[in-house]
């Protein structure tokens, strides 16, 4: 599901099954650490996917083989229509189990992005300089559901709370505000780029719309170049490395 990767700008896929990707990120870092390469792995996940084994048996070898990945757990709350309150037993913040396996972790919410910038960029540089893992939570917030399928994304939260989070605690408003502060932008400009960035996405949606849907004989073509083009690699099994 939904796996578009791009090598050429480091990007390793998105995945939809809960925490799949988490060990597929602790090898990559065990890759950059192998070859002796300076850099790091970062690897998104959701609140509810903290709970699968696969996460937490990938901390334990982050942690063992000094690996460097840097987790950022985007907490909106709700896993597929489930809070937090009910899926988690841990009443700490989820960063915080990282304790368990040695792992340095951190908390904090979305508004700042200079705050953002800052801690992120303190993990990332211990990854890269001492390789050490590290967990990252970030507190955020979605206004619909998590796909397609969470359709009753009302249904499990009031609209007062939807309404606090766009009015008081949108992490786009308050960048925008931090902005205007800073004149770094003036109102007209904040029109100016909202009506660029729909644009866009209509544009985009209009695109998708315009094609048939591919046929059986086409979902197996575009997936690895290699393949495609009958390259060495596709011989060997071997793609992307």
């Amino acid at each position: 599901m939904f796996s578009f990767f791009e090598p050429s700008k480091h990007h390793w896929g998105c995945h939809a099954t809960a925490a799949a990707q988490t060990p597929l990120a602790a090898g990559l870092g065990f890759a950059l650490k192998y070859r002796k390469t300076a850099g790091a792995a970062v690897c998104f996940l959701g609140e509810g996917a903290v709970n699968q084994g696969v996460y937490h048996e990938t901390l334990n070898l982050a942690s063992l083989f000094g690996l460097p990945v840097v987790f950022v757990i985007e907490n909106n709350g709700y896993s597929m229509g489930t809070s937090e309150k009910r899926s988690s037993a841990f009443r700490g913040c989820l960063a915080r189990r990282a304790e368990g396996y040695g792992i340095d972790w951190d908390y904090f919410e979305d508004g700042d992005i200079y705050e953002i910038r800052a801690r992120v960029g303190a993990a990332l540089k211990r990854a890269r300089v001492e390789s050490r893992p590290a967990v990252i939570e970030i507190q955020t917030y979605r206004y619909y559901g998590a796909t397609v399928a969470d359709a009753n994304n009302k249904r499990y939260r009031s609209p007062e709370e939807i309404e606090d989070w766009k009015n008081n605690r949108d992490s786009l408003m308050l960048w925008k505000n931090t902005l205007l502060k800073e004149q770094v932008l003036d109102e007209n400009e904040v029109v100016r780029i909202d009506l660029e960035a729909k644009e866009k996405a209509f544009s985009a949606v209009d695109f998708a719309h315009s094609f048939r849907p591919p046929s059986f004989e086409e979902l197996t073509t575009d997936v690895y170049s290699e393949v495609d083009e009958r390259g060495e690699e596709s011989l060997q099994g071997r793609y992307f490395f």
